[in-house]
């Protein structure tokens, strides 16, 4: 029996809920493909920026270690950014991962843990120049793909990044097999 592919995506308070569940709604469609909401604590959910809350289904202390790695953007990033834990749990995840991935200003918390430097990278347009100063190459395109790190730009290339990792992972007749499901536009195969 073949291993699960291990997709975690974090999930922290006052992040852009699109960011992660547009995202999650084509790796939840890739075959064989284990999907977790990873937050420092599952206790209670996790209140996105516009209130809604979302529940994790595991904890830091709970995920031994992932071959995708997810991070949403949001207002709540400026905290995160900061904050130990959560810097350290993604290390820890882009160790084994063989994909390290975000979102809008996701890539600013990937950032902070020094995940993109010398990696050329994108995130939403307004904070665009801000990854210079965590050791990134800003590019101004709605995804960047350098070796395994893949970067959107704002909230709704979320479609276009996951996209693209379905046809990395699993080939282009099954991204196009999910972009159909999913009926995306502005031409679904």
């Amino acid at each position: 029996m073949t291993p699960p592919f291990r997709i975690v995506m974090l999930a922290y308070p006052r992040m852009t809920q699109l960011d992660l569940t547009a995202p999650f709604e084509v790796f939840a469609r890739l075959p064989g493909a284990r999907v977790e909401i990873v937050a420092q604590s599952r206790k209670k959910p996790v209140e996105d920026v516009a209130g809604l809350a979302i529940m994790a289904n595991s904890s830091f202390s709970e995920v031994a270690g992932c071959e995708l790695l997810f991070v949403p953007g949001g207002p709540g990033q400026l905290e995160l950014m900061d904050d130990g834990p959560t810097l350290d749990f993604l290390r820890r995840m882009a160790v084994q991962a063989r994909y390290v991935t975000s979102v809008c200003t996701g890539s600013l918390i990937l950032g902070a843990a020094g995940l993109l430097t010398g990696y050329r990278a994108t995130c939403h347009w307004l904070s665009l120049d801000q990854l210079a100063l965590l050791g990134a190459i800003p590019v101004e395109e709605r995804v960047v793909v350098d070796r395994n790190r893949f970067t959107g730009a704002g909230v709704s290339s979320g479609l276009d990044l996951a996209l693209a990792l379905a046809a990395e992972i699993a080939g282009e007749e099954e991204a196009r097999r999910i972009a159909l499901a999913i009926e995306y536009q502005p031409a679904p195969a």
